[in-house]
């Protein structure tokens, strides 16, 4: 597998897989999804670099790319978490191509943990780049890890035109039609704001008013 040389240095693979990725996604999602997608990449393998985890670039770069198609709208009735919708649409990608299934395992488990806090930094290097990759462009945590130059490069090249509203309302708009995938995570604070008839769910009531007479 051969790399590209990406903004702050950072290489990206130019494999055919990886090439398809890149086809696939930016043609099926938006430019604001995919600019954060790519974002991503580049932001968790600068965090890898400083905080010197070594990584499959062509796995992360996959995981990044795919991470967020969940909220396109063909799979606003699925049922399913946006998460998994993602993670499922990269192991369809992965299994066509006949990736080895440790790869495929990887990418999935990425995908459907990059919204849960305090997990994937325990796991395999790409599960915790990933959820380090998207905490840093969504939420600007380890904001000064990265050093300025680097982040002003991969946002020189994938820009975040107001990005803070756009990805909210997108977040907003991938589950809105499926609330129920909300409970116990982090949309539930998304559809709070944006939808005035939205009614979270509430643990400590879910267990009290079970079936269960004690």
């Amino acid at each position: 597998m051969g790399e590209q040389h990406g903004p702050a240095g950072v290489s990206v693979p130019d494999s055919r897989l990886a090439a398809e990725a890149t086809e696939l996604v930016r043609d099926t999602t938006s430019d604001l999804i995919y600019d954060h997608s790519r974002r991503v990449y580049f932001f968790g393998s600068l965090l890898g670099r400083v905080r010197q985890i070594g990584f499959d670039p062509e796995v992360l770069y996959v995981a990044a790319l795919f991470h967020d198609v969940g909220l396109g709208e063909r799979f606003h009735d699925s049922g399913r978490r946006f998460e998994v919708d993602s993670a499922e649409e990269a192991r369809r990608f992965l299994q066509a191509r006949q990736v080895p299934e440790d790869s495929i395992r990887r990418v999935w488990t990425a995908i459907a943990l990059h919204t849960t806090p305090g997990i994937p930094e325990f796991m395999e290097p790409e599960v915790a780049l990933l959820a380090a990759g998207v905490e840093y462009d969504v939420f600007g945590f380890a904001y000064d890890e990265i050093d300025a130059a680097d982040r002003e490069a991969v946002v020189a090249a994938h820009p975040r035109p107001a990005f803070k509203q756009r990805i909210l309302r997108a977040f907003a708009d991938g589950v809105e039609e499926k609330p129920e995938t909300t409970f116990g995570n982090v949309k539930a604070d998304v559809l709070a704001h944006y939808d005035p008839h939205f009614r979270r769910g509430d643990f400590v009531r879910t267990v009290l008013e079970s079936p269960w007479p004690e």
